[in-house]
């Protein structure tokens, strides 16, 4: 395996959350709705249906690709990309080929011992999602409320060697999205689904192979390493082996953590894309784009660059940028504590509701040695009152029922308590 190097591609399809269809006014909320409910004659493709772009998706597009450096073309247009598939009952899907909302961008993500590496994003574009298949008793039955949702699509380079590279930027995918506010990326929901495009060749060669094969439809993180560690092991035995690799698509098959072959994958000719016909180029000027992203919010891995130049340490800043309720809570404390010490508590606070007890707790605590507060008292008192029978095991002689009593006190405080002088209290509260 040494003698063969990872090549991986990642494409990212996100669901936008615009309250109607790509094309049409049906509705785009259509999570366990019943089947066939939200669907037009639009997304059916019947005869002198006209699809009308929805600009918020297009906006939506464009201000996620600002967020990732892209250049943003004053000039885009839709085309039709032709397959015949039960879920596509048009015979083909609007999406966009040689003109783009959003091209040649970048993300700079950091891995393990703070190195950071550059992936570069070759496009971005707007299409229309499909309908689903259900497979149930030798039928397939069709749900054609999915078909038309707003889908973006992320298209990298083939810049990624490691699993773990292609886990990080997947993840800060998600993390802009929920950023920015245009999806949830629930991954569970088919919200967010990654395909991972991967091939081999030999540690020293610079050309990339000429095949590669494609992973459809990923919907989780670990999933997504799991295949791609399995097909790199794959490729390389077959290789090996003398065997010949070609262009195809696999499913991930995560009960026997399997990559499994669905069918030799088209190229871009199979397609036919043109034009589509009914939908006139869209043309964008600089007044345009000062109107839609002229309130961009600051993205997590721009604030923790920032975070980092205010002298934090790199891995509490990363945590900081990434987590909202954790940067909310320190920005709003930051001018009255200590910057180090209030940053050291915040990351290590798991329920960010009791940030402010944690702090005064940490602040008497550290003017009152061994004094235990009225809210370290308060918890005692909880853990007592929801514990009667281990209280009743105490009182028995029973020294575990002790331990289990402070560990949980010391739970409640998130082990920011005293503990002996919190286990004096506790055993004063219980012999009184």
């Amino acid at each position: 395996m040494n003698n063969y190097e990872l090549i991986v591609g990642l494409e990212i399809h996100v669901q936008l959350n615009t309250k109607s269809k790509m094309f049409s006014g049906a509705s785009n909320d259509v999570w366990q709705e019943e089947p066939n409910s939200h669907v037009t004659p639009v997304e059916i493709g019947f005869p002198g249906a006209l699809p009308v772009p929805n600009k918020k998706a297009v906006v939506f597009t464009q201000r996620f690709g600002k967020a990732l450096g892209c250049n943003l073309p004053t000039e885009s247009k839709f085309d039709r990309k032709n397959y015949f598939y039960p879920d596509l009952p048009k015979g083909y899907q609007i999406s966009q080929y040689d003109q783009p909302l959003c091209a040649h961008g970048f993300l700079d993500i950091t891995l393990e011992g703070s190195s950071t590496k550059r992936i570069t994003i070759r496009r971005i574009h707007l299409e229309e999602d499909t309908g689903k298949s259900l497979h149930k008793s030798g039928k397939t039955y069709l749900d054609f409320n999915k078909a038309g949702t707003p889908l973006m699509e992320l298209v990298t380079e083939p810049d990624f060697r490691t699993p773990e590279e292609v886990s990080v930027f997947s993840k800060m995918i998600q993390t802009a999205v929920r950023t920015l506010g245009i999806s949830n990326g629930d991954m569970e929901k088919g919200n967010m689904r990654l395909e991972a495009n991967i091939s081999v060749r030999q540690v020293g060669e610079t050309k990339l192979p000429q095949y590669r094969v494609e992973i459809k439809n990923i919907n989780s993180f670990k999933f997504l390493r799991d295949a791609i560690s399995y097909e790199f092991k794959r490729q390389v035995e077959a290789l090996e082996a003398g065997d010949q690799l070609f262009m195809e698509t696999r499913g991930w098959n995560s009960k026997n953590g399997v990559t499994v072959l669905q069918r030799r994958k088209e190229t871009e000719s199979d397609y036919r894309y043109f034009p589509e016909p009914d939908i006139p180029p869209m043309v964008f000027d600089s007044k345009y784009f000062d109107d839609i992203l002229k309130d961009m919010p600051i993205m997590p891995w721009d604030l923790e660059i920032d975070l980092i130049k205010q002298g934090i340490r790199q891995d509490y800043a990363h945590m900081l940028a990434y987590d909202d309720t954790k940067y909310l809570a320190f920005a709003k404390l930051r001018d009255t504590h200590n910057t180090q010490e209030l940053v050291k508590l915040i990351v290590n606070t798991k329920d960010m509701d009791t940030i402010g007890e944690v702090i005064e707790n940490q602040k008497q605590l550290k003017e009152n040695p061994g004094v235990v507060t009225d809210t370290i008292s308060t918890y005692i008192l909880k853990v007592i009152n929801e514990n009667p029978d281990v209280v009743k095991d105490y009182k028995a002689g029973k020294e575990n029922a002790m331990n289990f009593l402070l560990g949980q006190v010391m739970k409640l405080s998130q082990g920011k308590a005293n503990a002996k002088s919190t286990r004096e209290l506790l055993i004063d509260k219980l012999n009184s």
